[in-house]
């Protein structure tokens, strides 16, 4: 997959970070000594974590060079470390994992969860966030588009994110692991101005595994198609602007 684009993942920050802010209100720590924002992205989340704790040691993890010079610019006193998270291994003395919509695009990331989740010592945290979208039209209409049309053939290596859980398999697979846990559904129903502004924001996220399979003129293409079908789907509400309805699963998970 090509890399992320910080700029377009960042034109809806405020809508994006409103989920890691209410992860973070739910993380029983007072003062840890170390975290790692798993997944930092452009450090809109490593942010949060260095206003609720000033204090710590706090690090950024990413797979994305863009996301993490960007990241470096915005919080120059952090470090950030580019690694994937499928096989990085927490060094001893962290207290919190912390992880803002990265996990869904992990294969088998359950494993992944339990994993760094029986790394962290008695009283360290693992706090996570995913949406829990693929249901939803936007996310649907994703894979309909891409399987019909003349980029079809191009799009066949594309891997969607798959869907996740159920809250009673999170509780199964890491309550044998931790002291406490906690699983909560929030639904969001984000304001766009238009139908468009929807495509914009999945321009940042989940259209990225289709985009970037395809050449400017065949992108252009898919996302005037991909438009015209969510046009059909999110009709206007009284004031013009259209909802965004946008599921997503918090774990909080103290071992």
């Amino acid at each position: 997959m090509a890399d992320w684009s910080p700029e377009q993942y960042l034109k809806f920050e405020d809508e994006r970070t409103r989920p890691p802010r209410e992860l973070l209100t739910r993380v029983p720590l007072e003062k840890p000594r170390r975290l790692v924002d798993l997944g930092c992205g452009p450090g809109n989340s490593t942010e949060l974590l260095r206003q609720r704790f000033p204090h710590s040691q706090t690090i950024g993890l990413d797979s994305s060079p863009d996301m993490l010079r960007k990241a470096r610019e915005r919080l120059p006193e952090c470090l950030f470390i580019e690694a994937d998270i499928s096989n990085w291994v927490p060094e001893a003395g962290i207290d919190l994992l912390f992880g803002n919509a990265v996990f869904q695009w992990l294969p088998d990331h359950p494993a992944i969860l339990r994993r760094l989740l029986e790394s962290l010592q008695q009283g360290g945290v693992l706090a996570v966030q995913m949406p829990d979208n693929t249901h939803e039209p936007a996310n649907a209409l994703q894979q309909e588009v891409a399987a019909n049309g003349p980029w079809a053939k191009d799009l066949a290596a594309a891997v969607p994110r798959s869907g996740l859980l159920s809250p009673e398999a999170y509780y199964d697979l890491l309550r044998p692991v931790c002291g406490q846990i906690d699983i909560w559904h929030t639904i969001y129903n984000f304001v766009m101005a238009t139908p468009q502004a929807i495509v914009e924001w999945f321009k940042g996220s989940s259209l990225q595994p289709y985009l970037s399979l395809l050449d400017a003129p065949a992108r252009e293409r898919f996302l005037a198609a991909y438009s015209e079908r969510i046009i059909e789907a999110y009709q206007p509400r009284v004031d013009g602007t259209v909802l965004l309805k946008f599921p997503r699963l918090f774990i909080v998970a103290t071992r």
